[in-house]
């Protein structure tokens, strides 16, 4: 059973895939061609990159589909896709594919070109994990290093653990499971990190914690 918690935190490269879409017929066809961490980028660069806003601006398809093709209805189908309630990359996928489908096969679908230089282009982000210096051995030493590890290390253990590579639950909880804490591990696997901003996800961490290790 391990008993040592060790924090990572990650570097990340952005990719240009060279796929572009003008239209819905092409990011539909985009949405099922690219790799999965391009689908993982494009839901999850905003939160990553502006992660003090709260709540956090919709994902890139939602905000191309609105802003550049002026599709208002369409843009919130895809922007309400709630991201917590899918277990893997390839179940996101899915369903925003099936969004654009059903669009597509509407009476009212509208298949018209962005304006010249609005076009949407598919990315992808190669990610680079480091070892920190932080190696947590029970709850107290675990909550006191939450408390001071980078923002990019509670991202990787909370949303790319989970998801991208698709360890079932965050890394907390996994190993708060592993140490007995069902309860706090169920705590924080319930959470919805994508409704509040980074820190806030850290302080409401540490709260949660915090109470377990007053009351073991």
């Amino acid at each position: 059973m391990p008993t040592t918690f060790r924090f990572v935190t990650r570097l990340n490269l952005v990719e240009l895939l060279g796929r572009k879409a003008k239209n819905i017929p092409e990011l539909l066809e985009g949405l099922r061609l690219v790799p999965g961490t391009s689908i993982y980028y494009h839901t999850h660069r905003f939160l990553q990159q502006h992660h003090y806003l709260s709540p956090e601006p919709p994902n890139d398809f939602a905000f191309w589909v609105t802003n550049a093709l002026g599709l208002d209805n369409l843009g919130e189908r895809l922007a309400s896709v709630d991201t917590v309630l899918f277990p893997t990359i390839l179940d996101l996928r899915t369903r925003y594919v099936e969004i654009l489908e059903s669009y597509s096969q509407g009476r009212n679908a509208r298949n018209e070109d962005c304006p010249e230089g609005q076009e949407f282009h598919f990315m992808s982000c190669r990610t680079f994990i480091l070892p920190t210096r932080y190696e947590a051995h029970n709850l107290e030493e675990f909550r006191d290093i939450l408390q001071k590890i980078s923002i990019s290390s509670i991202y990787f253990h909370i949303f790319e653990a989970r998801l991208r590579l698709e360890r079932g639950k965050n890394d907390f909880s996994n190993w708060l499971a592993d140490m007995g804490k069902t309860q706090l591990a169920l705590e924080i696997s319930r959470l919805d990190p994508y409704t509040m901003t980074l820190e806030g996800l850290r302080r409401n961490l540490v709260r949660r914690v915090s109470r377990y290790v007053k009351n073991p």
